[in-house]
C-alpha cells in the first residue's frame, strides 16, 4: 500500500514538473518582451540608464539564449531549469531595481526638470525686462538724436539769420564809410561790433559848447547818414547822447548833464526824422550822461552823439519765440 502510494506521489509530482516548463516559459518570455520595452522607454527617457539598461540587455540576452537553447531542445529543461530560475531571479531582482532606479530618477528628473523650467522661465522673463529696457533706451536715443537733429537744424537756420544779420551790419557799414568820407577826419568814425554799426560823432562836429542845436556843418553830416538809411526800413536806430565829467548847473535847460546828453540825442533824432526822410518808427532817441567816457584822458571825445544801428531783431526773436 505505501508502496502504491509512493508510486503515485511520484507519477503526480513528475506531471506536475513536466508541466511548470511551458508556464513559466510563457512568463519569462511576456516579462522578457515588457522588459525590453521598459528598458527601451528608459533608454529614451533618461541618458542616465543606459548603464543600467546595457546590464538588463546583457542579462536579457543570456536568457532568451538559454531560452533558445532550452526550445531547441526540451529535453535539457529539466537539468537546467533550477539555473534559468535562478536566472529568472536574478532578473526579476534586476528588474525591480531597475524599476525603482527608474521611478527615483523619474521623480528626480522630474523634480530637476521643473526647476529647470522655473529657471527658464525666471530667465525668460528677465531677458523680456531687459529687452523692454533695451527698447526704452534705444527710444530714448533715438528721441535724443531726433531731438538733437533738430537743435541743429534750428541752429543752423539762426546762424544762417545772424550771418545774414552779420552780412546786412556789414555792407551797411561800408555804405555809411562811403557815403561820410568827407567827415572822416574831422571827429566821424564808422564802426562795426557785435552785429552793429556805430557812427561816432564828436560834439564840435554838431553842437556850439553847452548848446543843443546842430550846426549846419553837424546838419550836413546828419543829413549824409540819414540819406545813407533812407532806404534802410528793416533796421532800428539808437541816438545816443554823451557827455564829459564836467558839472553843468544851470537854471534854465538843459540844467544838468542829463539833460543835456538827451536834448542833443533828441535833436539829432528830429534833424534824420523830419529832414533826412529816415521812418521815426525806428528811431529813438537816449541820454547816457558822462557815464559812458571812451576816453579818460580826453574829454573831448567823451562829448558826443553815437548813432548805433542794428538790422532788426524782431525776426530772429518771433523765431527764438516760436523754437
Amino acid at each position: 500500500m505505501n508502496n502504491k502510494l509512493l508510486i503515485l506521489a511520484v507519477v503526480v509530482t513528475t506531471s506536475f514538473v513536466a508541466c511548470v516548463p511551458k508556464k513559466k516559459f510563457t512568463e519569462l518570455s511576456d516579462k522578457k518582451n515588457k522588459a525590453d520595452q521598459e528598458i527601451e522607454s528608459l533608454r529614451n527617457l533618461n541618458e542616465k540608464m543606459e548603464a543600467a539598461n546595457k546590464e538588463c540587455n546583457t542579462s536579457l540576452s543570456t536568457a532568451k539564449k538559454s531560452i533558445d537553447e532550452l526550445s531547441q531542445d526540451t529535453t535539457k529543461y529539466g537539468k537546467s531549469n533550477r539555473s534559468l530560475r535562478d536566472q529568472v531571479d536574478n532578473l526579476s531582482v534586476l528588474n525591480d531595481t531597475l524599476t525603482q532606479k527608474m521611478n527615483t530618477l523619474l521623480v528626480a528628473s522630474s523634480k530637476e526638470n521643473r526647476l529647470l523650467l522655473e529657471e527658464i522661465k525666471r530667465k525668460e522673463e528677465s531677458i523680456r525686462e531687459k529687452e523692454g529696457v533695451i527698447k526704452d533706451k534705444e527710444n530714448l536715443i533715438q528721441e535724443k538724436e531726433n531731438a538733437i537733429a533738430e537743435r541743429e537744424t534750428k541752429l543752423k537756420d539762426l546762424q544762417q539769420m545772424m550771418a545774414a544779420k552779420d552780412s546786412a551790419s556789414n555792407a551797411l557799414k561800408d555804405k555809411l564809410s562811403k557815403a561820410l568820407e568827407a567827415f572822416k577826419n574831422k571827429g566821424l568814425t564808422v564802426t562795426e561790433k557785435d552785429g552793429k554799426v556805430y557812427v561816432s560823432m564828436e560834439a564840435k562836429l554838431l553842437f556850439a559848447s553847452g548848446s543843443t542845436a546842430v550846426d549846419e556843418n553837424g546838419k550836413k553830416a546828419l543829413l549824409e547818414i540819414a540819406s545813407a538809411l533812407q532806404d534802410e526800413n528793416d533796421v532800428e536806430i539808437v541816438v545816443e547822447g554823451h557827455t564829459d565829467t564836467d558839472k553843468l548847473n544851470s537854471s534854465i535847460i538843459p540844467r544838468d548833464n542829463w539833460e543835456l546828453s538827451v536834448l542833443r540825442a533828441t535833436e539829432v533824432v528830429k534833424i534824420m526824422s523830419a529832414n533826412g526822410g529816415v521812418q521815426p518808427q525806428i528811431l529813438s532817441a537816449a541820454g547816457r550822461s558822462e557815464y559812458h567816457p571812451v576816453d579818460e584822458d580826453d574829454k573831448s571825445k567823451n562829448r558826443r552823439i553815437e548813432i548805433i544801428i542794428q538790422p532788426s531783431m524782431k525776426e530772429i526773436y518771433q523765431w527764438i519765440e516760436k523754437n
